[in-house]
Order: structure tokens, then sequence, then C-alpha cells
């Protein structure tokens, strides 16, 4: 295999990743499937030998590639606005494209979020985005809209309150994502390998708050969790940043926590934060069990 074909098969490995955050951010199956294109396009321009985290790199892409188009939506939209003419651009999957794939897109987004984002300013939806839906740190967040950490979370915080505002409808997933926690908190107290596999996704990743650890695949994070089990057993039922986790506490306060995006009914993605310094920052919610 060449280093074209490599990178490519590379690229490929985080495409549907890639596909996920720009939808989010843009609304737009086909706005997505450009974004995701620059993205390839920007990469071959680039010494992607120099590239230490190809992920991570593309994350970023994307995330400015959507802030651009998202700011020019905009600035139509206001052009349009003067001059009276009706926009034609719809939200979310457009007609003709495949039923079965609009079908997934809607159940992983839902509508009625992706209304709510339409409302908020570009660097805040994909503040938003980005950090509450993907787990990307916030200094990363900054370097994408050319601000402090501290300025991007306070992005993303604003962003979380209008949303919350803006959807005071209990969220009928939120039942059945409790359930694959309650699961995975089950499965790892008791030790059960088989148990744990079946709540992950099979391409599910883990990861740690300042990305030394990255653990992919249900087998490989299974095996993980089980060294979770002394901690599970003290675990409360928690929402971070408004996706639900689990936190860890002992000796009267809290330690570590665990957060969980799931999709599907399965587990795509943990973040673990260890470091109890960073616990006070968090936007959490201790929920009675």
């Amino acid at each position: 295999m060449d280093g074209y074909e490599f990178l490519a098969a590379r690229f490929e490995e985080n495409r549907a990743h890639l596909k996920a955050v720009a939808y989010r951010m843009l609304g737009s199956d086909g706005e997505a499937e450009d974004a995701v294109q620059e993205a390839w396009i920007r990469l071959g321009r680039s010494d992607s030998a120099a590239i230490d985290n190809l992920g991570g790199w593309l994350t970023t892409v994307v995330g400015r590639v959507c802030l651009d188009m998202l700011r020019s939506r905009r600035s139509r939209r206001e052009e349009l606005l003067e001059t009276g003419t009706p926009e034609g651009q719809a939200l979310g999957p457009q007609p003709g494209a495949d039923p079965e794939h609009q079908a997934l897109m809607a159940d992983s987004v839902g509508l009625a979020l992706l209304v709510v984002l339409e409302t908020l300013d570009p660097a805040e939806r994909l503040a938003f985005v980005l950090h509450d839906m993907f787990a990307v740190p916030f200094d990363e967040i900054a370097r994408i809209v050319d601000r402090t950490p501290a300025a991007a979370r306070q992005l993303a915080s604003r962003a979380r309150r209008r949303v919350r505002g803006a959807d005071p409808v209990p969220d009928p997933g939120a039942a059945r994502r409790r359930e694959v926690v309650d699961a995975f908190l089950s499965a790892a107290r008791s030790g059960d390998f088989d148990a744990l596999v079946a709540v992950l996704d099979p391409d599910v990743v883990a990861r740690s708050e300042d990305a030394a650890s990255l653990v992919r695949g249900a087998a490989n994070v299974a095996r993980q969790a089980l060294m979770f089990a002394p901690f599970a057993r003290s675990a409360r039922f928690a929402l971070v940043d408004g996706a639900p986790a689990v936190v860890s506490t002992g000796e009267g306060r809290n330690f570590s926590v665990m957060r969980f995006t799931i999709e599907r009914g399965k587990v795509v993605e943990l973040f673990v934060i260890n470091d109890p310094a960073q616990l006070p920052g968090l936007d959490m919610v201790l929920l009675d069990d």
C-alpha cells in the first residue's frame, strides 16, 4: 500500500465520525458530505506525516469548515430577510436521499434538537456539539473559534442553557439511555465480560481527559471496564454537561466521572475524567437512583 492509499484508508476509518460531527453541526446531509469532502481535500494539501493525531486533526478541520458554512448561511439569511426572499434550504436530510439513511440520521440526532441548534450562534453551536456530543476538550474548541478555553466553555454553557430552555419536553430517549448506563454499571459491578460487550458498540472508543489513553473496540473497552468494578459499586448516575454519566465517590467527595455517548441503544464512546481538580468546572447534576 503506497502513501496515498494508506492515507485514504485512514481517512475512511474516520469518515463516519466526521459525517456525524458535520451533520450535527449543519443539519443537512448534503452539506455534511461537502464538509467531509473538504476535510479530505485539506488533508491532501497538508503534511500528513507531521500529524500526530489524525482523528483529532480531521475533527478540528471539519469543525472549522462547518463553522465557516454556518456563518455563510447566516449571512445569506440576513440578506434574504433584507430582500424579502424566502430561503429554500430545508433542515435535515434532503428529499431523494436514501430513506434508511434518513431514518438513522434522524434517530441519532433528533429533528427537534436540530431545530433548536438552528437558533444558536455558530460559535455556540460548534462548542455545544463538539464538547457535549463528541467530548472534544475545550482547549481544542478554543483554537477553532479563536477564543480562550474559558470562553469556549462559556459558549457551550450558554448554548446548553438555550437548548434546555427551548425544549422543556422530557427527552423520550433519556429513559433508554439510563437503562444502558445501568446495564453497563451492573455488568461492571458483577464482572460480567459478556454483558459489558453486549452494551457496547463494536467500534466503541474510551478515552481520558488528557488524551493519554485511547482504547477502541468492544472487547478492549470491556476489559478496561472490568478494572472499574471497585469504583462502580460507589458510582452514582448523573448528567454531566447534559450527557448521561456516572460519578464515583469516596470519603464524601467526587473523584472521577465517566461520561457516556449512547446511540441506538449502545455505548459508542466513554470519556473518563480522573482528575478531581477538573470536576468543579463541569455542569454536573447528580440524580437519585
